[in-house]
C-alpha cells in the first residue's frame, strides 16, 4: 500500500493504492502536505494515474474517471458506491433516487449513511447526491468543498 498527499486546486488530497488500484482519496489538511515531505511523485501507477485524472477533472477538462478503484466495505456499502458511479457528470440524485437504485427504497438513512462512508471521493462521486429538496445535505469535506466540486461540473449547489 502507497499513499501520496498533494496539492490540489481545490486544497490538499490524499490518495492511497496497491497494485490493483486505487483504495482512498480524502481531503487531507494543510499539515497533512508537509508532512508528505514534499513527495509529489509515486512510483504507485494507480496513484499516478489518479492524479492526472483528478487535475483534469478540476481543470474541468475530464467527465469520467479510469482509475481502477478498490473501495473496502460491507456489501450494503459495495453496492452505494457502485451506484454512485452511475451518476452522471453534471447530474444529481436524491438520497431517494439512490436508495431505489439500490433496491433499499425506504433506506434513505442507510444509503446516507453508506455515501458518507464512500471512502474514494470525487472519483466516487458521493458529491452529486442531495437532498429531495435540492438542498446539498452533508459532505465530507465540507459544504463548501461540495459546492466547488458541483461547480466543475456547472452546477449550483444549494442549501
Amino acid at each position: 500500500m502507497q499513499s501520496l498527499v498533494f496539492q490540489s486546486s481545490i486544497g490538499p488530497i490524499r490518495l492511497s493504492a496497491n497494485t490493483q488500484g486505487l483504495t482512498a482519496l480524502s481531503f487531507a489538511s494543510d499539515a497533512a502536505v508537509g508532512k508528505s515531505n514534499g513527495v509529489t511523485k509515486s512510483d504507485n501507477a494507480h496513484i499516478e494515474a489518479a492524479v492526472q485524472q483528478l487535475e483534469e477533472y478540476l481543470a474541468g477538462q475530464r467527465k469520467q474517471f479510469t482509475v481502477p478503484v478498490l473501495p473496502h466495505g460491507t456489501p450494503f456499502q459495495q453496492r452505494v458506491w457502485q451506484a454512485l458511479q452511475q451518476i452522471p457528470y453534471g447530474q444529481t440524485w436524491s438520497y431517494k433516487e439512490l436508495a431505489e437504485r439500490v433496491d433499499r427504497p425506504k433506506g434513505f438513512q442507510a444509503v446516507g449513511q453508506a455515501n458518507g462512508r464512500n471512502p474514494i471521493a470525487i472519483i466516487i462521486p458521493c458529491h452529486r447526491v442531495i437532498a429531495a429538496d435540492g438542498t446539498l445535505g452533508g459532505y465530507a469535506g465540507g459544504l463548501a468543498m461540495k459546492r466547488a466540486l458541483l461547480a466543475i461540473e456547472g452546477l449550483k449547489g444549494e442549501g
